[in-house]
């Protein structure tokens, strides 16, 4: 079956830093596959290269057949790709239901829209009871929970989260996971970089754990969970 998403060889610098090492995969249609690896590893550089905000030094990416090297990240968003970034950056003086109309900047079918914010509101219902709250006055986990809502507004084929627990509470980051359990359940495909590893591995098909720019180690998440270098590296295990 060939993948909705591949990425080939890819290479990433900042200046003479070279970020990303030449990494290889792949995410099927209906995956969840998760990046782990600690900070400098290179993986919200790899998530921001797919989405077309860093351009490459070498390699492909292709998503649903089509070469995304060169696209512009608002083609490579109408091509069905949304990316819900490290640190949200939601709009915190627009509202919460500004928010996420924003999301669907791209669509006309007013109908639809209006279906999936409701959609988001069944997700995070706490944003329904604060719709014109202004984003700005939300706690990290609920402005966590619109960048997630926001993100699927533009009804994504793929969807890439960036470290959605990243700075909340031990309650609300299970709430976070939960919901990706519930998209991954209705089918929703996503490439998920996450520090909290235990978490992302719990939850994704496949997993590649990423050193310095490399990936230097792969498998289904199940095989990562229980493989006795990654649960002493990145699960905190003896």
């Amino acid at each position: 079956m060939t993948p909705l998403l591949e990425v080939k060889d890819l290479k990433v610098a900042y200046g003479k830093i070279e970020a990303v090492k030449g990494i290889s995969f792949t995410v099927a249609a209906g995956e969840v596959v998760t990046l782990i690896g600690t900070n400098g590893a290179g993986k919200t550089t790899t998530l921001r290269t797919i989405s077309g905000l860093l351009k490459p030094l070498s390699g492909s990416i292709t998503f649903d057949g089509l070469p995304l090297t060169g696209t512009p990240a608002h083609k490579i968003v109408a091509l069905g790709l949304a990316h819900s970034p490290e640190g949200r950056h939601i709009f915190p003086r627009l509202t919460i239901a500004e928010n996420l109309q924003l999301g669907a900047f791209l669509r006309k079918d007013t109908e639809g829209i209006n279906s999936d914010i409701e959609r988001s509101y069944d997700l995070f219902p706490i944003l329904k009871e604060r719709s014109r709250q202004a984003a700005g006055t939300l706690s990290g986990g609920e402005q966590q929970m619109l960048a997630m809502g926001r993100a699927l507004m533009s009804r994504p084929k793929l969807l890439m989260l960036d470290e959605p627990s990243m700075g909340l509470s031990p309650i609300m980051m299970q709430k976070i996971m939960a919901t990706i359990a519930e998209l991954k359940s209705q089918g929703t495909t996503i490439l998920l970089v996450e520090q909290n590893a235990q978490a992302a591995l719990s939850l994704a098909d496949h997993g590649h754990v990423m050193e310095i720019g490399k990936i230097v180690l792969s498998g289904s998440g199940q095989h990562l969970l229980h493989d006795e270098s990654v649960r002493k590296a990145y699960l905190g295990e003896d």
